[in-house]
């Protein structure tokens, strides 16, 4: 199979990008940066931007399937740069696609494009989309994934049809992770870490080789006679839903950094992170808030799935448990915080 893979010198694409070439795929990764240590192994990378189409159709020809896992991922920012990188990137994937005879697609989505600021125990795909979204990243992720699903079946070069899946791996962590865990750390670190609500919530976590698993079950599905997966979208997650704080304090304590005890009310956070926002819009503030509504509402409620439709149709079942992810993450955190990283 020839695969590729937008975002591969990302924490999740890349893991992709190293599964598929250790299986013997021929495997073609496209990114914006170069990422010396994919050529290292043998991938071939093109450097090069979702804005541009005629760069990713030329690259994209002669591949079989294409994993979409390049995204602007934060709580706040400008809604301009969502737009551009997370809903016009995957228009100009689609018609890539389209223009070069690509059939397949993967599209690695969130579960946040549903969260509506309540709990969501044991939800499955039929949850909708909420009516207001709290952040841009929620938003266009949302709307990358309708279109992604309106594609399905179009027609394409070479007389054939697109076929698209939309997988959402629910907090992935492993070592190499850049974002989840070091951010989560780093917050602790600083003290600025607080258990929202009343610490009771329930969480499913997602460790990094389960979501690789998924997203090959799906291209292998989509590659298919019956192709089950279609046109659908899917919770993607450990299976193993745990109280997070506990999660973390756990790992925390791992790594010899003090626990997070301190809490506030999930209204006062939500209200604080809406202050926060505000003042960085009106005054053009750098960076990112110290808190957000979205951040406040997501590590103040649960969030765990139903993942039957994935166990069904893609053969999905997480061989890594959430115990054994913790065990081959740990060492990959302390040598982030021994070499001034965290």
């Amino acid at each position: 199979m020839r695969a590729f893979v937008t975002g591969g010198g990302g924490f999740l694409g890349g893991a992709i990008v190293r599964a598929l070439q250790a299986r013997g795929d021929d495997v073609t990764s496209y990114a914006r940066g170069d990422y010396p240590a994919l050529a290292a192994i043998g991938v071939q990378h093109v450097r090069g931007d979702l804005a541009d189409r005629a760069a990713l159709t030329r690259a994209m020809a002669g591949h079989d399937v294409v994993f979409h896992v390049a995204a602007l991922v934060a709580p706040f920012g400008d809604p301009k740069a969502f737009d551009r990188a997370n809903i016009e990137g995957t228009k100009n994937v689609l018609d890539a696609m389209i223009e070069a005879g690509v059939a397949n697609l993967v599209f690695t989505s969130t579960p946040s494009v549903v969260h509506d600021g309540k709990d969501a125990c044991g939800v499955d795909e039929s949850k909708p989309y909420p009516a207001v979204h709290l952040c841009d990243y929620f938003r266009t992720k949302a709307a990358a994934e309708v279109l992604v699903r309106e594609a399905n079946g179009r027609a394409i070069a070479g007389g054939r049809v697109l076929r698209t899946t939309c997988l959402r791996p629910h907090g992935v962590f492993g070592p190499g992770d850049t974002s989840l865990m070091p951010l989560l750390i780093k917050r602790a670190k600083a003290g600025r870490l607080r258990i929202i609500g009343d610490g009771e919530t329930r969480v499913d976590w997602c460790y990094v080789d389960n979501a690789v698993d998924a997203h090959l079950l799906a291209a292998a599905s989509l590659a298919s006679a019956e192709a089950l997966a279609a046109g659908k979208t899917y919770f993607v997650a450990n299976d193993e839903p745990v109280n997070p704080w506990a999660f973390f304090n756990d790992i925390l304590s791992r790594l010899s950094l003090p626990q997070v005890s301190k809490r506030v009310s999930l209204g006062l956070a939500t209200t604080a992170g809406g202050l926060a926002e505000g003042a960085w819009s009106l005054f053009g503030l750098s960076g990112e808030p110290p808190g957000t509504r979205a951040m406040a509402s997501v590590l103040g409620t649960s969030h765990w799935f139903d993942l039957t439709a994935a166990k069904r149709d893609l053969g999905y079942a997480p061989r890594v448990s959430l115990a054994e992810g913790v065990s081959r993450t740990i060492p990959s955190l302390r040598r982030m915080l021994d070499d001034g990283t965290l």
